[in-house]
């Protein structure tokens, strides 16, 4: 029985030989499809759509000959303040309204409202107490221009509210719940 051959003897070593072999063909071949997707990019420093260096470099970018400035802010300075000055112009106010004129106390008050150029924005809902407005601890996120949320209260009597975007302190108009 001593000439059954060394794999017969040794089943996990041949098994283990295999799987590096197999391992080592099957990095040569990524390798290979690398490179050759990296000469069919024009990546590689040998390839004839270079930009006329002499020396070979691994990947270049794009110049940036479009901007006079090579301080990336200065150059968007001009581009923000268009878009501030909309959020901050009233020409498109927050609306709000109400779903109930009346309700009992801790009953669900339902907010709703659009604004449309206030995507994304998180509005503060503020309640009108003692001759000024407070901030209620209940926010709405503004998706689509759309906006809904809903705040309880126990206080008795007329409630007023409104919506504020801190970011721009755009304000919107005031509804009134009556709750009791």
């Amino acid at each position: 029985m001593a000439s059954r051959g060394p794999e017969k003897d040794r089943p996990v070593l041949a098994g283990l030989l295999a799987l590096v072999g197999v391992a080592v063909v099957i990095g040569l071949l990524g390798g290979l499809a690398v490179m050759v997707g990296v000469k069919a990019a024009g990546i590689g420093g040998s390839s004839s759509a270079s930009d006329g260096s002499a020396s070979p470099s691994t990947f270049n970018l794009p110049k940036p000959t479009d901007t006079g400035s090579s301080v990336p802010t200065p150059s968007d300075d001009p581009v923000d303040p268009s878009p501030s000055e909309e959020s901050s112009a009233p020409a498109e106010p927050i609306s709000l309204s109400v779903a109930q004129q009346s309700v009992s106390p801790m009953q669900q008050i339902d907010l709703t409202g659009t604004y449309q150029s206030g995507e994304g924005a998180v509005l503060q809902v503020q309640r009108f107490e003692n001759g000024a407005w407070t901030d209620f601890p209940v926010t709405a996120s503004v998706s689509g221009g759309t906006f809904g949320t809903y705040v309880q209260t126990g206080n008795i009597g007329p409630n007023r509210f409104r919506v504020v975007d801190s970011d721009s302190d755009a304000v919107s108009n005031e509804v009134t719940v009556t709750v009791g």
